[in-house]
């Protein structure tokens, strides 16, 4: 069975004020998103969160077209990310 992985794809700024317990982070408003996107395992299924959903729903399309093969699934917002995946918030 392939990984999972937590993707955290909000602002440093955002990331500051609290997130999940073992995620990676990648800015999706960052100049280097794709570079870091890119280095990641395509094989591997990721559960991506931001503040609200919307940059993850950009996310997964291009991760989508980077070639990644695992689930990609949209968590929405922080707080919803943790309540799905019983991960505690690191603040």
């Amino acid at each position: 069975m392939s990984e999972l992985i937590i993707l955290d794809v909000r602002t440093p700024e955002e990331v500051a004020a609290g997130y999940l317990e073992g995620a990676l982070f990648a800015d999706f408003n960052g100049a280097d998103f794709v570079g870091e996107i890119a280095a990641l395992d395509r094989a591997a299924n990721y559960v991506l969160y931001c503040r609200s959903g919307g940059r993850v729903s950009n996310a997964i399309p291009l991760m989508q077209s980077l070639g990644f093969t695992g689930e990609l699934v949209n968590l929405g917002g922080l707080e919803d990310a943790a309540t799905a995946t019983g991960i505690a918030i690191v603040q």
